[in-house]
């Protein structure tokens, strides 16, 4: 090949099959097209957007430019806005339950609980809290025990004073947090109507 025929293979511009056009005259075409095409949508949407101040901060297109001026509203440009809708309320059929939708088992109209289920309930409650609050003071008394007040015994590892007094603190830690739990069970059975 020849130095003219090789600059010519580098410079020649490739054309569509079957039509003899140039790719890049193709591609201008295709371009105007769309352009043209996406033209009308995009001034549609090209409302001025204002920013109003206040508690909640207003974006809005729906405002003369009268009336931003009067509110205080800014205008916002360039800026890409994100429409969130809000979610549409469920209709509430005449019984005050939702429309497609029965009322749960133990309610009435109102949506109180049947007293006879609430006893129930917190009768179940009140076993529940009761059993976790025996067995955790089962654990206490456990733990109180091993902790021996403060001078436990030493184990075969512990040749460390260090290490002796480490594990001495995290039992008095590990106790005061048992403590701190069957209080909050205590005030979680106090909650609950007597029996």
């Amino acid at each position: 090949m020849s130095r003219r025929a090789v600059s010519r293979a580098k410079t020649a511009v490739p054309r569509c099959a079957g039509q003899g056009t140039p790719v890049r005259l193709a591609m201008l075409a295709a371009a105007a097209l769309v352009g043209l095409l996406a033209s009308p949508a995009a001034l549609a949407q090209q409302g001025t957007v204002y920013r109003c101040p206040g508690p909640p901060v207003l974006y809005t297109d729906q405002l003369s430019a009268q009336e931003a001026k009067d509110k205080g509203c800014r205008t916002i440009e360039g800026a890409p806005i994100t429409i969130v809708q809000a979610a549409r309320p469920r209709p509430v059929a005449a019984s005050g339950a939702p429309a497609g939708a029965s009322a749960p088992a133990g309610r009435n109209g109102e949506g109180r609980v049947d007293p006879a289920e609430q006893r129930a309930r917190d009768s179940d409650a009140r076993r529940i809290l009761g059993e976790e609050l025996r067995r955790e003071e089962g654990r206490l008394a456990e733990m109180v025990r091993e902790f021996n007040n403060g001078e436990p015994e030493r184990r075969g590892d512990e040749r460390n004073y260090a290490r002796y007094q480490q594990r001495v603190a995290e039992m008095r830690a590990a106790i005061q947090r048992k403590e701190a739990d069957l209080a909050a069970i205590r005030r979680e059975l106090s909650k609950l109507p007597p029996p």
